[in-house]
């Protein structure tokens, strides 16, 4: 799929990993970028950046009313990046409550797939489009440090793969993101190097024009699965010993 003169949809496109494909999207020749953000406030700046190109939205993917109302103001959209999530640093049996692990679900997997649900006709009537979900290396093995953002993150995997069968008839492709480690502030109890985001956006893009189901963004996305071929059991014992420290390290 060509980059060029499509329309975009970014969800929790203010800062991160959103906001770089908000900018890589308009250097690649995208007609018009929707930033949508809890706080559209926080998004304006993007507006100026880009001379316009990029439009701010209020989106809260939790809240069916606004991805309604965004469906209904947003009908030429050809890219959906379901960006937007949370992840609350909460164990998964230890916290006082399921709070945690509700909220990551309902962000991380349900707001993805409310999105998709709501623009996958949108897509289909202008031409199939692509949609990008971006995840996470913990939707490929347990972390068990990460406590409900783990299996959120397996939840969006499972969702990309049904998704990608379902709208293939129409033209849609579906690509998952498996990302490691990146300068965010999600990822501010990771040691060791991280990524920029700037790079895991253009990666995003070259998956996009090249119609790939799901793509390893970076060197730890990349490590973490050869982890898992070479010895399973020994990457689960490793990772669970991470459980007593204060932040996971990625050894580099």
């Amino acid at each position: 799929m060509n980059i060029a003169d499509s329309v975009a949809l970014v969800t929790g496109g203010n800062r991160g990993i959103g906001e770089a494909f908000v900018r890589a999207l308009v250097s690649a020749g995208a007609r018009k970028v929707w930033v949508g953000a809890r706080d559209v406030e926080t998004a304006r700046r993007l507006e100026d950046e880009t001379r316009g190109k990029a439009v701010a939205i209020v989106l809260d993917v939790t809240s069916a009313a606004q991805i309604n109302a965004a469906a209904e103001r947003c009908g030429d959209v050809s890219i959906l990046i379901n960006n937007a999530g949370v992840f609350r640093n909460q164990r998964l049996i230890a916290a006082d409550t399921m709070d945690a692990a509700r909220e990551e679900m309902e962000v991380n997997y349900f707001g993805a797939l409310a999105m998709t649900r709501a623009f996958a006709a949108i897509l289909g009537r202008n031409g199939g489009g692509a949609i990008v979900n971006v995840l996470s290396s913990a939707g490929v093995v347990a972390l068990p440090v990460m406590g409900g953002y783990s299996p959120s993150k397996f939840a969006g995997r499972a969702a990309s793969a049904c998704a990608r069968a379902e709208l293939a008839g129409q033209g849609t492709q579906v690509t998952a993101l498996i990302v490691g480690s990146v300068d965010t502030r999600m990822a501010s109890h990771v040691a060791g190097r991280k990524e920029r985001p700037e790079d895991i956006a253009a990666v995003g893009l070259s998956a996009i024009r090249r119609g790939l189901d799901e793509v390893d963004t970076d060197l730890m996305a990349i490590e973490v699965r050869a982890a898992l071929a070479r010895d399973p059991k020994a990457l689960e014992r490793s990772l669970a010993k991470q459980l007593g420290a204060s932040s996971i390290s990625t050894g580099r």
